[in-house]
């Protein structure tokens, strides 16, 4: 019996840092290549319109593909899944860093895309299956995830070190030896048994994702070239839009769909989809701006970049910390409207400031913008996942995931646009915060809306019940 529990737990250690280590640098690689897009442009002859593919082309075929990524884990194995997936973010990222071309680190940054999306739902898998209850499983995610809080953190200072050491293309080939340790520590992991009935591919649901985020995102960052009434960009958003009305479609009539719409039936998981993707189009729509402002317009360095950036993402991995015992002091419901509060407060600070001269004024409001990100993601997290039942956590956790992603990829995309539009990188990043502030505060709303809306359901269920309950006593009367 004790040789059985030290199994366990050591196949548990084994999951955690094999899983671990992998998506240390799938999270890096969303925040890291924001610093080194000015050195990027200028190596390569890249325009903001490409220096957006090179972020978006990861995000969005992460989150195009992440839902399938986890039907295709459950379908072949998790563990084949997640070394398969780690082996091409491995080749990828080596392609990156050698990429002569801005064309070349686009496709680069798509199969890295790809890589993510089977490595990180399969890793979810690796993780709830050698955990043998729910409290050793809510610790391993919870080292999980402050982990990648702590790559999302680290990735601007990270890079400029780099950046500033070996150049631009070492934020690519660092992944290469961490990847081939991960696929060898992957390699001792045990395999899991599959699900009984594993879920189908929903090819034609896949297909109109990706075309109608793709489209989408092509039509936003190439308006301010061609013009927001230029039959090429209103084309791209008719298509787009066409495409995502195909996906709901299809997913209503599928006996397995890719994303099952009747989870958004519940309020509460609504909200948190909705909270968590204007988080994320907010934050890395910052994060894009604040990069290239920092180094077009005021002329740092890569690494005095990185440094500039540690007032906002020094703070994340203390909220991430903290949430937990925030939820339970404030309950879910006014901690997430609160911190959506919080971060349009900074959103609006930082407009303001950034039209002053002084950096130390412009990194004012930071913090709160890190603090209000880092508390809203495990908070609406958890309160997503009491909606659904166990049988149906993974699928839940992807939409959401998915939702993330989709937010990042749009908040690059608007955040692009508007810098391209304007006169000036720092004029362009202040009306993007505007609307990052304003965002924010519509967030805040829909976030009580929905809790108000759960209660006034779950009283109705419960007055449903004692009606019943009186019914039945009265005819056995």
């Amino acid at each position: 019996m004790q040789t059985h529990k030290t199994d366990s737990r050591e196949q548990q250690r084994r999951v955690l840092w094999a899983t671990s280590i992998s998506y240390v640098v799938v999270i890096l690689d969303t925040s890291i290549v924001n610093v080194a897009l000015e050195r990027i442009g200028a190596t390569l002859a890249g325009g903001v319109a490409g220096l957006q593919w090179v972020v978006n082309a990861y995000t969005l075929t992460f989150a195009s593909l992440l839902l399938s990524g986890g039907t295709l884990g459950d379908r072949l194995g998790a563990r084949h899944v997640y070394m398969a997936g780690l082996a091409v973010f491995t080749a990828a990222s080596a392609l990156c860093g050698a990429a002569p071309s801005l064309t070349l680190l686009t496709l680069g940054r798509v199969l890295q895309g790809m890589g993510a999306a089977l490595l990180v739902p399969a890793s979810m898998a690796l993780i709830n299956g050698a955990c043998a209850n729910a409290r050793e499983r809510a610790a391993a995610f919870g080292v999980w995830a402050g982990l990648g809080g702590v790559a999302m953190a680290a990735g601007p200072l990270l890079g400029g070190v780099l950046i500033g050491l070996v150049g631009w293309r070492s934020i690519f080939l660092l992944n290469v030896p961490v990847c081939l340790a991960g696929i060898f520590m992957a390699a001792r992991v045990a395999s899991q048994p599959r699900p009984g009935v594993p879920r189908r591919i929903d090819l034609a649901g896949q297909t109109a994702a990706i075309g109608a985020l793709a489209l989408l995102n092509a039509a936003i960052i190439e308006a301010p070239a061609y013009g927001w009434h230029a039959p090429l960009v209103v084309s791209g958003l008719v298509l787009a839009l066409v495409a995502a009305i195909a996906f709901v479609a299809l997913e209503r009539h599928r006996a397995q769909p890719m994303l099952p719409l009747g989870f958004f039936c519940e309020p509460v998981f609504s909200a948190a989809v909705l909270v968590s993707m204007i988080s994320a189009f907010t934050f890395y729509g910052l994060l894009f701006g604040l990069s290239l402002y920092l180094q077009q317009e005021r002329g740092y360095a890569p690494l005095r970049a990185g440094l500039a950036f540690l007032p906002l993402t020094v703070v994340v991995p203390l909220g991430s910390l903290l949430s937990r015992r925030a939820v339970a002091w404030l309950g879910p419901r006014a901690l997430v409207a609160l911190a959506c509060l919080l971060a349009g407060a900074g959103y609006l600070g930082a407009a303001v400031c950034g039209t002053l001269a002084r950096y130390d004024l412009l990194a004012l409001p930071l913090p709160a913008i890190g603090f209000a990100a880092s508390l809203i993601t495990p908070a609406a997290t958890a309160a997503l996942m009491a909606t659904v039942d166990q049988g149906r956590a993974g699928i839940a956790a992807g939409v959401l995931n998915a939702a993330r992603q989709t937010g990042a990829a749009l908040g690059v995309a608007v955040a692009g646009a508007m810098i391209a539009g304007r006169a000036s990188v720092g004029a362009g990043m202040r009306v993007n915060l505007l609307i990052a502030a304003v965002l924010s505060a519509a967030a805040a709303w829909a976030w009580w809306r929905a809790w108000s809306r759960h209660a006034a359901h779950v009283a109705y269920g419960a007055q449903s019940r004692d009606e019943k309950k009186t019914r039945a006593a009265k005819q056995r009367a």
